[in-house]
This record gives C-alpha cells, structure tokens and sequence, in this order.
C-alpha cells in the first residue's frame, strides 16, 4: 500500500461561523463519518484540522491505497468534497517518521 495525503480547505463563505447552515453541519458530520469508516478499514493512518475558522485553516488526510486512482476516488468519496464544502488536493505522500 501506499500513502497520500490530501489538504481540505473549506470555502470562503463558510470561513465565517454565522454562514454555516444545518446542511453545512450535517455534512461535516458526514465527512467525520467517512473518516471513521476509514479508519475502520484500516486505511486513515492520521485525520485532524488547525484550530480557528479562517481562510488559514485546513485540515488533512493521510491514508493510504493501492495506486493514485484509487487515492483519489477515496478523497472524491468524501462528503465534504461531494457536498462542496470543502476543496482538497492531493499528494502522493511518505511517513518518514512517526510516535509509536
């Protein structure tokens, strides 16, 4: 297996806490649901955002797939990609150290 990581940064309107709607908030949900199912899979090896709520905060995915396809059709699955609250790019990545 290999590992990638992708960078989810939200959208512009939602960088100001009185835009977010219920829909926002149950994607988010959604989202944190995807993650765990990763997790479950064996696939996240680490999820978590920055602290704040700006146009600098973003959050990341390490996981890991067989090939950059199926990479990215994990981060498409996303619901936070899929309900366009979030954007994301991804990256071939290599864990080079990491707290047991």
């Amino acid at each position: 297996m290999k590992q990638f990581i992708y960078v989810l940064k939200l959208i512009e309107r939602l960088t100001t806490e009185s835009n977010w709607a219920a829909a926002d908030n149950a994607a988010v949900a959604r989202h944190f649901e995807h993650l765990k199912a990763l997790l479950a899979q064996g696939k996240l090896v680490l999820a978590g955002k920055t602290d704040g709520l700006d146009g600098k905060t973003f959050g990341l995915v390490i996981f890991e797939a067989e090939d950059l396809e199926t990479a990215r059709r994990t981060m498409m699955a996303d619901p936070a990609l899929v309900t366009g609250i979030m954007t994301a790019d991804l990256y071939p990545y290599t864990i080079a150290l990491i707290r047991s």
